[in-house]
């Protein structure tokens, strides 16, 4: 479906037809994605009352192929996508591989409509999506250079995949357990996503202190090997991540000076004292800055992990590291991103 200057419904297969003038902002919309339940009425009529805005919605991820090259027609100053992180991975995927719009992508801006909004909390946009949406045309209509900060993506490649996925946020080990046991047993309990992860931080913290093993708490992790150009990590872990955004845990900034073109790489061993260790740097935000016992960071051009069957997410997306067939993680071309607030 597409509104703003034309508002006709179309199917995935359609070619929705191209606005008579140019919108600064093409938004594309999954209705799928959490907030977008409530809150897509409120952003199909705020799209109806201002035609600078193209709106396009996708029923699947496989839509966003012709989604974009559509809106790579009307060449819009910006591009908003809206939905949860799964949603702009798949985007920036297809931005990254497509060439749609050739060597000169739009800027990038994200609403804050799905579970976690990491990316969109990493761009300053919380709260109500039609706030962002109005502070957003504000953007568009003057000049954007000092709103825009170039953001380093994570191209993920995998024995499966003949092309990289593009994210920004990886989570592995403990982590990615936590995230798949939150997402299959917390979520269908209809609760509140604030308390559905305060559930979930709390059985973890039973599972990591307590030693409880029980099927209705996160597994234990399995052991992984993650390596890079200078070390080689061996063992089982609360937390692996890798990304390239600047807040991860308790929007704590993580790290110190970054390095362009690397990959923030995080592991935290499977010990009380070292979650322990981490928890406190987070909340002083130290996490990244200093040696901690049982706590690895480090910046680097490569990652690779390999396990016996062990998931990996990357922004919202399962993939599965096996003996020989490692995942391995590279810094791709950095791309254009609006940022609402400092």
């Amino acid at each position: 479906m597409i509104s703003g200057d034309s508002a006709a419904a179309v199917s995935g297969l359609e070619a929705p037809a191209v606005p008579s003038r140019r919108p600064r902002i093409a938004l594309l919309s999954n209705p799928k994605s959490t907030g977008n339940l409530a809150q897509l009425p409120r952003i199909r009529a705020f799209c109806a009352e201002h035609p600078d805005i193209f709106h396009y919605e996708v029923e699947k991820a496989d839509q966003i192929g012709e989604a974009l090259k559509t809106i790579a027609r009307i060449r819009p100053k910006v591009l908003v996508i809206n939905g949860g992180d799964g949603t702009v991975q798949a985007a920036l995927t297809e931005i990254h591989n497509g060439a749609h719009f050739g060597d000169a992508p739009p800027p990038v801006a994200v609403l804050p409509s799905g579970k976690t909004n990491l990316i969109a909390l990493d761009l300053g946009a919380r709260g109500d999506p039609i706030s962002a949406l109005e502070r957003l045309l504000e953007i568009a209509r003057s000049e954007l250079n000092e709103h825009l900060v170039a953001k380093e993506l994570i191209a993920l490649r995998h024995s499966e995949a003949q092309v990289p996925v593009i994210g920004m946020f990886l989570g592995g080990a403990g982590l990615a357990d936590v995230m798949l046991y939150c997402r299959h047993k917390i979520y269908p309990l209809g609760l509140p996503n604030g308390i559905s992860h305060v559930i979930t931080a709390f059985a973890v913290l039973m599972r990591i202190f307590l030693h409880l093993r029980a099927s209705f708490l996160p597994p234990h992790p399995s052991p992984l090997q993650v390596s890079s150009k200078s070390e080689r990590l061996n063992g089982r872990f609360s937390l692996l991540a890798v990304t390239t955004l600047e807040r991860l845990l308790l929007s704590s900034e993580l790290g110190g000076a970054h390095r362009p073109g690397s990959l923030k790489l995080l592991a935290i061993d499977e010990r009380p004292l070292s979650v322990l260790r981490a928890l406190v740097a987070t909340l002083m935000g130290k996490l990244g800055r200093s040696k901690l016992q049982g706590v690895h960071f480090q910046e680097t051009d490569e990652v690779q992990i390999e396990g016996d069957r062990s998931d990996v997410i990357l922004d919202g997306e399962t993939f599965r590291a096996q003996i020989g067939q490692p995942i391995v993680l590279r810094a791709a071309q950095p791309l254009s991103f609006v940022r609402l607030a400092a």
